[in-house]
């Protein structure tokens, strides 16, 4: 059996690992241009430990699942820095059909020692051992952040397809959900650097910074505390020279 079906392509990217066109959505599900396995580390799992590597345990909301690019290259930067911290992920996808195809993608080498957490989440949705767990949920992401006890996530991987393309998950009530199940030091990190991305991630009381570097396209990091690592987002600047910009809203 091949991934490719009638809603999904596999294609390549520049760093040499593969991603996936939608059909659906008229979107790959990684930056071409960054590489899939680049963008998963350089905008998500790099700066997200940044932030978090002093604790022993970290949850994490993968917005959305997707390929599983995020979960499987948290567990890759885990093996290599992290020794015996617990990671717990929690991650929504609507689409059962690609779920299904993920044992037949080809994924970069450096997943080739987790092959086996795919294959276990395409067969039951959730993996555990002693150090990881992960659980996938088939369904509404908008539903699926309600269930979450508050100030419960460190990360929150926010790596839904385009505003353009799936609003809902970029608005402010989306964001103000996400709020207030993520802990006062905890992260979002996504590609997106739209305005609106920013002002919806803002008007609910998250500090905007600059994800940046040589490999990737700036990206945008957001907490509700103060990060020392990051170049801050001048957010009522941004604001005064676009004084008609507005959040996405439901």
């Amino acid at each position: 059996m091949k991934f490719d079906t009638k809603s999904h392509k596999m294609v390549l990217s520049e760093d040499g690992s593969y991603t996936a066109y939608s059909k659906e959505y008229d979107e790959h599900y990684h930056s071409t241009r960054d590489g899939a396995l680049h963008e998963s580390l350089l905008k998500h799992i790099q700066p997200a430990f940044k932030t978090q590597k002093h604790k022993q345990e970290i949850d994490i909301l993968d917005i959305c699942f997707g390929l599983g690019f995020n979960t499987l290259a948290t567990f890759y930067h885990a093996k290599q820095y992290l020794g015996q911290t617990k990671i717990n992920i929690y991650s929504p996808e609507l689409d059962e059909e690609l779920v299904q195809s993920l044992k037949d993608f080809k994924y970069p080498k450096e997943f080739d020692e987790f092959k086996h957490i795919v294959l276990a989440l395409v067969e039951n949705g959730v993996y555990d051992d002693e150090l990881w767990h992960v659980e996938l949920f088939l369904g509404d992401a908008r539903k699926y952040i309600k269930t979450f006890p508050q100030a419960k996530f460190d990360i929150v991987y926010q790596d839904a397809f385009s505003p353009s393309t799936n609003p809902i998950l970029w608005t402010k009530e989306y964001f103000s959900d996400i709020r207030k199940i993520i802990k006062e030091d905890g992260v979002v990190t996504t590609y997106s650097i739209a305005l609106a991305t920013r002002l919806a991630l803002y008007e609910n009381g998250f500090n905007l910074y600059i994800n940046s570097g040589k490999e990737f396209r700036d990206a945008t990091i957001a907490s509700p505390s103060h990060l020392d690592d990051f170049k801050i987002v001048d957010m009522i600047h941004k604001i005064s020279c676009n004084s008609h910009a507005k959040p996405l809203m439901d």
